[in-house]
C-alpha cells in the first residue's frame, strides 16, 4: 500500500490531482484507513489508465463513465470496448492531420534552410512540384495531399 505522497512521486501528478480523481470517483478501489488514502497497485494501474485516456483528450466524465463499468464486471466489455475504440479512431484521426502538418513544417523548414543557403528561392522553385530530395519529396507530397479537396 501507498500513501498519496508515495503514489504522487511516482505517478508525478500532483497530490491536488490525485484528490481530484478519487473525489470524481475515478479510484473506485482506493480504501481508507483512518481517513487516509492507501493506494494499492490496482489504483497505481488505475491512473496509468486514468492518465493514458486523458492524454487522448477523453474528458473525465466519459473516463468516469469507463471507470464506472470496469467496477461492473464482464457485462460491461462491449460498452468499454466500444468507448475506447471510439477514442483510438479519434486519436488515429488526430495523429494523421498531426503529421499533415508536421510533414508541412519539415518541408518548409527544409525550403527555407535551402533559400538562405543559395541567397534567394529560384533553385527551390525549379525543383517544384515534383524533383526534390526523396525525403523532402515525402513530406511535401504528404503535406499537399489533400489540396484537391479545397477546390
Amino acid at each position: 500500500m501507498y500513501t498519496i505522497g508515495q503514489v504522487a512521486t511516482m505517478t508525478g501528478l500532483s497530490v491536488s490531482t490525485l484528490r481530484y480523481y478519487d473525489k470524481e470517483g475515478l479510484l473506485p478501489h482506493l480504501t481508507r484507513s483512518s481517513g487516509i488514502r492507501q493506494f494499492s497497485d490496482r489504483d497505481i494501474e488505475t491512473l496509468r489508465m486514468v492518465e493514458c485516456l486523458k492524454k487522448t483528450g477523453m474528458e473525465i466524465r466519459d473516463i468516469k463513465q469507463f471507470t464506472l463499468w470496469c467496477t461492473q464486471g464482464s457485462a460491461t466489455y462491449p460498452q468499454r470496448h466500444a468507448l475506447l475504440l471510439e477514442q483510438k479512431e479519434r486519436l488515429e484521426s488526430e495523429i494523421s492531420r498531426m503529421e499533415v502538418a508536421l510533414a508541412m513544417l519539415r518541408f518548409k523548414c527544409w525550403y527555407y534552410e535551402k533559400a538562405q543557403q543559395d541567397g534567394n528561392e529560384d533553385g527551390i522553385r525549379v525543383l517544384l512540384p515534383d524533383r526534390l530530395p526523396p525525403e523532402i519529396q515525402a513530406a511535401y507530397d504528404l503535406a499537399h495531399k489533400d489540396e484537391r479537396q479545397w477546390s
